[in-house]
């Protein structure tokens, strides 16, 4: 199509990507550059919505790679239509195919899952195309593409990678901050693989990628580096779901970037068993500069873990605790406490091990309140475990509800979940937020917890994003 570079029309936006300048937009933004087309972009996590961008799209995107955004963005796209009911609404990345049939019934004419961003290309320039004829746009056939009336499954294999572009998204300065001996730094954000070689049950990528992962190469990994540390990025987050599912390929880019950038430092998240493996690899990434590591403990019961499919022990992280330590490095475990197989002497051991371990400071408070969601597709709707609690599918929440069999387990969770939030707005500290936690899941036991015991070299603060927020 000519001219190209003045078509306006076309709106990219992000609801909210965990507290990281999104990789949803900088990503589709490299290849419609590449492609000629000049998008609008808008984050409305950091900046208000802006109705004049909305009025002249022609083409809406919205990028849902998580559950918390999917929320946020069909309330968005409720007000995408009031605004300008005639564009057209396309919601893409991985909750937009587990979501596919709720959002194409309402306020989506396209979604798109799983490898985005060729499709959505195509897509595009399907509708333009379509613009320029001045035909109306009707469904057309594309691969990974479903519309209303016409599925698609979602694209699984290695695309010709575009550089990410972050000119046109809010600064570095607006997003999550690295956190260290009380002190603030920027913080960038990349992925070095999509996808994920295991099973989870409880994990939404699985559904979408079925046990693979796809390599972003490391050249633009590195590029995408580059403009971030050049625009004030000290530290960089490697989002990967598991960034020792080829631990070669990120080895190679964290050598890259040490040597250009010897003073950046990282953090990325490996599952417990990839810690085990790959144990030998610790000391060097200390040295190549990884502050922390996250990696989904989720539950110290071998019965919890055995239904979520984890591959790895109760045993297995008292090991990798003392793996990473010994490494240097700091390890924040994030946690699923409330299951329908959680009871609550499960809660309660898992509260004995945060403050022996001296892990107060490494759990991020919102962690004590994470309740299991079950999205449609979940590999945990075919387990039999799950049959006796659960209930229907809740369009609002994008889940299926579940109820515990000890009524208990979600009085705690609602309880707990005012308290983290309530203490959270009022600036209390992990302590003081981790003694409440305490206070109510001991009386439920109708008894006092012993006074909280922690060591002074365990009362130092870890390293740690400003946005405490997982999923």
């Amino acid at each position: 199509m000519e001219n190209k570079e003045r078509d306006g029309g076309i709106l990219l936006i992000s609801c909210y990507e965990l507290g990281h300048q999104p990789l949803g937009i900088a990503s589709p933004l490299g290849w419609l550059e590449r492609a000629g087309f000049a998008p609008e972009v808008m984050d409305i996590s950091v900046e208000p919505f802006d109705p004049e961008k909305v009025a002249r799209a022609w083409f809406v995107g919205i990028s849902v790679p998580m559950h918390t955004a999917l929320r946020l963005g069909v309330r968005l796209a409720e007000r995408v239509r009031e605004v300008n009911p005639r564009c057209h609404i396309c919601f893409y990345g991985l909750y937009a195919s587990l979501n596919a049939d709720f959002l194409l019934e309402g306020v989506a004419d396209t979604v798109i899952g799983g490898e985005y961003e060729a499709p959505l290309l195509a897509l595009i320039e399907a509708l333009a195309r379509g613009r320029a004829a001045g035909e109306n746009p009707a469904a057309v056939s594309l691969e990974g593409v479903a519309w209303r009336g016409q599925t698609a499954a979602p694209v699984l294999k290695r695309l010709p990678f575009a550089a990410p572009r972050r000119d046109r998204l809010p600064s570095l300065e607006r997003y999550a901050q690295l956190e260290e001996d009380g002190r603030r730094r920027p913080a960038g954000y990349v992925e070095a693989s999509r996808g994920c070689l295991h099973h989870c049950r409880h994990c939404p990528i699985p559904p979408v990628y079925r046990g693979r992962f796809f390599v972003v190469p490391a050249s633009v990994v590195l590029q995408d580096i580059r403009q971030q540390v050049a625009a004030g990025a000290t530290h960089i987050t490697f989002g990967d779901a598991d960034f020792l599912n080829g631990p070669g390929h990120s080895l190679k880019i964290v050598r890259a970037m040490h040597r250009e950038f010897p003073t950046v430092t990282f953090d990325f998240t490996a599952k417990v068993e990839h810690l085990l493996r790959y144990r030998s690899l610790l000391p060097e990434l200390r040295e190549l500069g990884c502050l922390f590591i996250v990696s989904a403990v989720e539950s110290l019961s071998d019965t919890v873990l055995t239904i979520l499919d984890k591959g790895h022990t109760r045993e297995d992280v008292y090991k990798v605790l003392d793996i990473v330590r010994e490494a240097g490095i700091t390890l924040r475990p994030t946690w699923v406490p409330f299951t329908p197989w959680t009871t609550l002497d499960d809660y309660l051991e898992m509260l004995r091990f945060i403050e022996a371990e001296g892990l107060v400071h490494h759990v991020d408070p919102v962690q004590y309140t994470v309740r299991l969601l079950v999205p449609p597709g979940s590999l945990l709707l075919t387990r039999p475990e799950i049959q006796p609690y659960l209930g229907p599918l809740d369009g609002e929440s994008f889940s299926f509800r579940w109820t515990h069999p000890d009524r208990r387990m979600d009085e705690l969770q609602q309880a707990v979940s005012l308290v983290v939030e309530q203490a959270i707005r009022a600036g209390k500290d992990s302590v003081e937020i981790f003694e409440q936690v305490r206070a109510q899941a001991y009386a439920l036991r109708g008894l006092k917890p012993l006074p909280l015991m922690l060591s002074p070299h365990r009362q130092r603060r870890v390293p740690r994003l400003t946005e405490p927020w997982f999923c």
